[in-house]
């Protein structure tokens, strides 16, 4: 079912509407969840937002993708100082919305339909209210806003769909990020190519998995030339060149087990089981072959006895407790 949602960047919209996405930390500054950040993680693909900025609301987005931990963009500067350098990033088309909505203008017309909890603007003076990000609204709010302006549907409905996928957008922030090892002086040439190497799942750290991994966890696929060696905590969010080279911080996984798996739609326990995420379609698991994680109601799948579920070492776990809190989409 279609979501409906508002955003409140003031200090970010430039950057967010240029960069055609959102961004947001995890938690608060001092640890505490956020309801305005966990709802980065519940927007779906086809999801539609109004972003507020400058007391007017300028812009309609529509999600694209996922969201998925993503350091912060470089191009905020020194904007939020306090927030952790790693966050949500969530894949969003924006088309304007012209002329911008005013929602003082309006407020005793919003007031009864926004929720009464976690309101995006306050409801007695139709300002932002301070610390709200990412809220949900009813369609009636979506509905009323929309209706005093006017947006390009058919670019609304189509934009984005090649240059904001997942896949796109990491290149672009790993291009950055092995831009930065290769100018980094603290670490020598051949560790540099090593780690540069490892992005693609090659070089030391291939050789690294496979002295461990034999096989794809998934499938039992044996054969070297069938496998990529995928990184549990991704190459983009390693802090050392050591976690990018870490054999243990790596699973040997066909090509379509490894797409699930860096994307977030399955994940590991520590003995071995896996989690289905319950945002990918299980019809989807079977035209990939994955009938076995298909009928599972409860997020978990039980493997063929004849592949292997054995548990993972005690060096392995922490990188899997990342990939299931930071990565599984849950």
């Amino acid at each position: 079912m279609q979501q409906f949602w508002w955003v409140n960047h003031n200090q970010t919209a430039r950057q967010e509407i240029d960069g055609q996405y959102l961004w947001s930390p995890k938690t608060e500054s001092n640890g505490s969840r956020s309801e305005f950040y966990n709802n980065m993680r519940r927007a779906v693909p086809g999801d539609l937002v109004l972003s507020y900025a400058g007391q007017a609301v300028r812009y309609v987005g529509r999600v694209v993708d996922f969201a998925f931990t993503a350091p912060k963009p470089a191009e905020f500067g020194n904007t939020g100082g306090n927030w952790s350098l790693d966050g949500w990033l969530l894949p969003v088309f924006w088309t304007p919305l012209g002329p911008p909505v005013r929602p003082k203008e309006f407020i005793a017309s919003l007031r009864p339909l926004l929720p009464q909890r976690y309101s995006p603007i306050n409801l007695a003076s139709g300002a932002g209210n301070q610390k709200a990000y990412l809220a949900a609204i009813p369609k009636t709010v979506f509905d009323l806003v929309v209706s005093r302006s006017s947006y390009n549907d058919e670019a609304l409905l189509f934009g984005g769909s090649n240059s904001l996928t997942f896949e796109v957008v990491v290149d672009k922030i790993e291009d950055i990020i092995e831009s930065h090892i290769r100018e980094d002086r603290n670490l020598e040439d051949t560790v540099k190519q090593s780690v540069v190497l490892a992005r693609r799942g090659q070089g030391r750290f291939r050789t690294n998995v496979e002295s461990i991994e034999k096989s794809c966890r998934l499938t039992g696929v044996t054969n070297p030339t069938l496998l990529i060696a995928s990184h549990i905590k991704p190459w983009r969010l390693c802090e050392t060149a050591h976690e990018r080279l870490d054999g243990m911080n790596g699973l040997l996984l066909t090509p379509d087990a490894d797409l699930l798996f860096d994307r977030g739609f399955i994940s590991f326990d520590d003995d071995g089981a896996v989690r289905v995420s319950p945002r990918i379609d299980r019809t989807d698991l079977r035209r990939l072959g994955f009938d076995q994680l298909a009928w599972e109601p409860n997020g978990f799948a039980e493997m063929p006895a004849a592949w292997e579920v054995s548990a993972f070492p005690t060096e392995r776990r922490g990188y899997l407790a990342f990939h299931r809190t930071q990565v599984f989409i849950n």
